[in-house]
């Protein structure tokens, strides 16, 4: 007989999957017309392979978690010198 814990974690267990597939699906390209760099205001790239939005004007990465684009400075990832 199973315990009410692994009857939950069976019912979520589907949920983080799908959470993971959405990831992999990419970004809605508009949503990426809409938003710009916090920092910079300039345009927006879509890094795939690192499941991020670019922000080459202010060298930033800001990282998309659970499909969900963190546009917060303190969360972004140095690139390097802005271009």
């Amino acid at each position: 007989m199973k315990s009410a814990a692994q009857n939950t974690a069976a019912k979520t267990a589907p949920e983080s999957n799908t959470a993971e597939a959405a990831n992999d699906q990419g970004v809605d390209p508009r949503l990426l017309e809409v938003l710009v760099c916090p920092v910079t205001r300039s345009a927006l790239t879509y890094d795939r392979e690192a499941n991020e939005l670019v922000s080459r004007a202010a060298g930033l990465a800001f990282p998309i978690r659970n499909g969900v684009p963190v546009m917060l400075r303190d969360e972004a990832r140095d690139i390097g010198a802005p271009k």
